[in-house]
């Protein structure tokens, strides 16, 4: 078996053809001839251009909000001054007099290799298009309309596109950038200086800070978070973690370790019960985590060496799942991620998606063991977020700039740190973060049937923090849908609902 987070990585590698344009410049910067205070860098890159701005409105909860939205970069330099990248983020601030207690939230999205657009346009950000639900196609338009779940009533916003993601860049070689970029410490602390400089360029180091991210965005923000507090003197008020990815040991398999299938069956079982029409609760999937948690870890771990044991394993998770008794014997009750996947809709010729696994595509080989083609939400969601991302930026915002615009990288995730997505873990920022500052709130919150970070990760890392002050600070809230449950309406609203008691708004 996989481990959680190689599904994960697994179908991201499927969008081979997505975007694999180098992160990084063909060859080294040379120093200009001019010098220009030996700062400026001559590559084969055009310059960006200087930050645009435009003047936008959108509604929310019957309030007209009048905003500027800006379009710009940031530079990255190394310890001798020199600009080594430039990053790019996109600024949503309220227009009128400037409150002090008026919060600002930045924002990241995971991959590795991810641009910031899933947030921004399909979750919080002012405007949003329609993606990842089940009917959603890569042929939809990238139109933008007023988000109903945007945050922009509460709080100001920039979402940032890491290196190698959306139009950012490295202006250094492919194996500095791999040193610099495309390392989990080194991750966090570029991306926690550019906070640091959007918050000293626009006057808002004062302000209440918040920090937000999905997936591995969402093991961004706690290390994010810790670094702006012990390195950069910066104290984020709240921390939000959407579909986070927090430790990679919870999926790291093995015959000694049960954890990897204790961590998926309820994600499995949600699954089930939704395609039986079952509404989605907390109390509805109780009985599975009590089961996962319990019974099943006590029999996971006896093995083969109790046929009972083995064979309650088997009835358990038949019959939580709905997967033929015959294929749960014949994996000995351990069953993967990737042939859950492909099993679950194989007599109707379809594929089920790693991030919600009842959203569904056609099998374009269903004679085949193995699945090739590429995820059904992934395939689908590409084109439309490319499409509003650079009308938006370039034409709306008037941002003109030349490149290639990276929603999902390949190149990113291909140049990464080697067996990251098995050893790299942000629990530790977490629980020093919260040890840190006794007012920072935490809110985790998950989609049921994700499979790509499965809530009950989450939850078990969760039960297993100690009590720092008032137990409520650390919060997991869940919601029907999968890694993107923003997608569905109603679970967009619940979450809006309860960021904004996260950000004391009533």
């Amino acid at each position: 078996m996989k481990s959680v987070l190689s599904a994960a990585m697994a179908a991201v590698l499927l969008a081979a053809g997505v975007a694999a344009a180098p992160a990084w410049a063909d060859d080294p910067p040379k120093a200009d001839a001019k010098k220009d205070g030996g700062d400026k860098d001559k590559t084969d890159l055009p310059p960006f251009p200087a930050d645009a701005s435009i003047k936008q409105v959108t509604h929310v909860a019957g309030k007209t909000l009048n905003y500027t939205a800006t379009v710009g970069s940031l530079p990255v330099r190394d310890e001798k001054g020199k600009k080594i990248a430039e990053v790019v983020f996109t600024a949503y601030v309220l227009d009128g007099p400037r409150d002090p207690k008026r919060p600002i939230t930045f924002a990241f999205n995971g991959g590795p290799g991810a641009a910031s657009v899933y947030l921004n346009y399909g979750a919080i950000g002012p405007k949003r298009i329609q993606f990842g639900a089940q009917g959603d196609s890569a042929s939809d338009p990238g139109t933008l309309n007023d988000n109903p779940g945007t945050w922009l009533d509460f709080t100001d916003m920039v979402f940032i596109d890491p290196v190698g993601t959306g139009y950012s860049r490295s202006l250094v070689d492919e194996a500095e950038t791999k040193k610099k970029f495309f390392q989990v410490k080194e991750d966090v602390a570029y991306l926690s200086r550019i906070v640091f400089d959007w918050l000293v360029k626009n006057g808002r180091v004062a302000s209440p800070k918040y920090v937000v991210g999905e997936s591995y965005g969402g093991f961004r923000a706690p290390a994010i978070a810790h670094y702006l507090q012990g390195q950069l003197g910066v104290g984020p008020s709240g921390v939000v973690m959407v579909s986070p990815f927090l430790d990679a040991h919870s999926g790291v398999a093995g015959d000694l370790s049960p954890l990897p299938w204790i961590v998926n069956l309820p994600s499995m079982t949600a699954a089930n019960y939704e395609r039986q029409g079952k509404t989605l609760s907390p109390d509805l999937l109780s009985e599975v985590e009590a089961y996962a948690r319990g019974e099943f870890a006590v029999d996971l771990m006896k093995g083969q060496a109790d046929p009972a044991a083995l064979q309650r394993v088997i009835d358990k998770v038949t019959h939580y799942t709905g997967l033929d008794p015959a294929l749960v014997k014949r994996m000995g009750g351990r069953v993967d991620t990737q042939t859950f996947l492909r099993e679950l809709y194989r007599e109707q010729g379809k594929l089920a998606s790693v991030y919600d696994s009842n959203v569904t595509t056609w099998d374009p080989f269903p004679w085949q063991n193995t699945q090739n083609a590429g995820d059904p939400i992934l395939d689908a969601i590409i084109a439309p977020t490319t499409t509003a991302a650079v009308e938006f930026m370039t034409h709306t915002v008037g941002w003109k700039v030349e490149g290639r615009f990276n929603a999902l990288s390949y190149a990113v995730g291909a140049a990464w740190e080697p067996n990251w997505f098995n050893t790299a873990e942000s629990v530790t920022d977490l629980r020093q973060a919260v040890a840190a500052d006794a007012k920072m709130k935490v809110l985790i919150v998950h989609g049921y049937d994700d499979l790509s970070c499965p809530f009950f990760a989450s939850r078990l890392i969760v039960d297993q923090m100690p009590r720092m002050g008032d137990p409520g600070r650390v919060k997991l809230n869940l919601y029907p849908g999968g890694h993107m449950f923003y997608s569905r309406p109603d679970s967009m609203a619940a979450f809006r609902r309860d960021v904004m008691k996260l950000y004391g708004v009533n």
